[in-house]
């Protein structure tokens, strides 16, 4: 299955009036000036015959914000000279505790890569400092808060590769 393209908040390196200029990660860490720029990972875990994706809730507007990349998979930007699965691996594991088996979808772009990766069902989050909350959700609720709809829409290719692997 093809996937469109994803693009992210965090910062890239681009040309422009000023020349170029070098973005940061939120917490002021360099963001790699080659593609892929980062990932995004999305965790599912199987309670019975339901899908749960796992979702977290950025705290930088405020704990009832419900817009535009308040709910978003694991994801971040790759460093200088980072191997794209070690980013993913070490974001997912900063913003959630997990240390999970990541696998590589077709969805994203060669800027920005998507992984999945299933959680047991009593898998324990342990929440970093960007992130207030998170929620085991149906896809469909998931998808819901998924914003804007540029990364709803990789999302949505995403948990579909899920439950066609999963058998659902």
């Amino acid at each position: 299955m093809r996937c469109g393209s994803l693009r992210h908040k965090k910062g890239v390196v681009v040309s422009g009036f000023g020349g170029k200029r070098t973005y940061t990660t939120w917490d002021g860490l360099p963001v790699s000036e080659e593609p892929p720029h980062g990932c995004s990972i999305v965790v599912f875990r199987r309670i019975g015959d339901e899908l749960q994706l796992l979702m977290l809730h950025r705290h930088h507007n405020g704990a009832d914000y419900e817009g535009d990349w308040a709910w978003t998979t694991p994801a971040g930007s790759r460093l200088p000279g980072e191997p794209v699965d070690d980013c993913a691996r070490r974001e997912l594991f900063e913003e959630t505790g997990l240390a999970l088996t990541l696998h590589t979808t077709s969805c994203g772009s060669p800027d920005w890569r998507i992984y999945w990766a299933e959680a047991p069902d009593d898998a324990t989050i342990i929440a970093d400092l960007e992130h207030d909350r998170y929620e085991w959700l149906p896809p469909s609720e998931a998808l819901r808060r998924c914003l804007p709809e540029r990364v709803r829409d990789d999302l949505t290719r995403v948990a579909e590769l899920i439950r066609q692997s999963a058998g659902g």
